[in-house]
């Protein structure tokens, strides 16, 4: 079953609507200050020289609104801008045929840049440090090296997982900003900024209703803003209350905190192990999930809010997490408070 607080994963459908609801301008962006505030800076700056933007790195937990932000900064450098992904990049043939297709001052978005191969990576680095690429064309003694000259661009790159950039590929970037998770408040705006898109007013009440359990993402709070109007339709209500909210997001399965089944179990497994921490490989297995799917889905949220810590280990259970459930607090030597 599909989890509603799921933030890789969704189908087509759902992705145009969320493209619908992004904002297009600094005025509509909501959160993320600091990181509006120097990139507002950088991007007047590049303008006043008449340059391309130097590349830029987002890093954080999906769905905080990193590409939103690269679209963003596309718009406000009047530039053409083309997205992907690492893992549409198989081959360094590919990357190239992107690169010698861009134009001046056009912006090249990579999502889950981490993911490139290393042969890839290769073309990346002398396309952004000396704007060409070396192209070998044929093998063996015949072989030789065609050097292209590309125009100035600014490759913004994406990712969930900053550990795993190469040094090399890190270092070239000019600018990296760590996305944070949103205030309840700032989803609420969200969210009443994304209702009157769709057509529905949202009571101010509801609305923080909805940002509550969203886990400080965007993503998920314009998801379950979708399926809460679903059950207002359905009931006709004209707008969305208070107490239809309540009883959309109960029937959904996520708490006043923002967890899913998911998230108990996850937090039950590291009670049991009684003050003891567990492996993720473990974890992984008990669950019936996959290793990258709890430490980039299920764990951000819940290590940003101090529900579970990692230690060299493994992960364990905090006091928050016994009082979450309503046990007795075991500490890492075992002594029940």
């Amino acid at each position: 079953m599909e989890r509603l607080v799921e933030i890789e994963k969704f189908d087509s459908q759902e992705s145009d609507s969320e493209l619908s609801l992004r904002p297009d301008a600094w005025s509509e962006y909501i959160g993320q200050e600091q990181i509006k505030k120097n990139l507002g800076v950088f991007i007047e700056a590049s303008k006043k020289r008449d340059e391309a933007l130097d590349h830029v790195l987002f890093y954080g937990p999906p769905g905080l609104g990193k590409t939103t932000l690269a679209l963003i900064i596309a718009n406000e450098m009047n530039a053409n801008i083309k997205v992907t992904a690492a893992p549409m990049i198989e081959k360094s043939g590919d990357l190239a045929a992107i690169l010698t297709n861009l134009e001046e001052g056009d912006i090249l978005f990579i999502d889950e840049i981490h993911r490139l191969s290393p042969a890839v990576e290769e073309i990346l680095y002398s396309s952004m440090e000396d704007f060409r690429i070396d192209i070998i064309i044929g093998s063996g003694p015949a072989a030789q090296t065609v050097k292209i000259d590309l125009p100035r661009f600014t490759l913004i790159g994406a990712t969930t997982r900053a550990g795993m950039l190469s040094n090399p590929l890190r270092d070239r970037f000019g600018m990296s900003f760590r996305m944070n998770f949103y205030s309840s408040d700032e989803l609420s705006q969200i969210i009443s900024q994304a209702s009157n898109k769709l057509d529905k007013e949202i009571i101010k009440d509801a609305a923080f209703e909805i940002a509550k359990r969203s886990r400080g993402t965007p993503r998920i709070a314009l998801r379950l803003l979708r399926r809460v109007r679903d059950f207002a339709d359905v009931a006709n209500e004209l707008d969305i209350k208070h107490s239809r909210t309540k009883f959309a997001l109960d029937e959904l399965g996520i708490n006043s905190l923002g967890f899913d089944e998911m998230d108990i179990k996850l937090l039950k497994l590291l009670a049991s192990a009684k003050g003891r921490a567990m492996g993720l490989s473990t974890i992984a297995a008990s669950l019936s999930e996959d290793e990258g799917t709890v430490e980039d889905v299920l764990e951000p949220y819940l290590l940003a809010n101090g529900y579970l810590e990692r230690t060299a280990k493994g992960r364990r259970a905090t006091r928050s997490t016994y009082d979450v459930l309503n046990i007795d607090f075991i500490n890492e030597n075992g002594t029940l408070f």
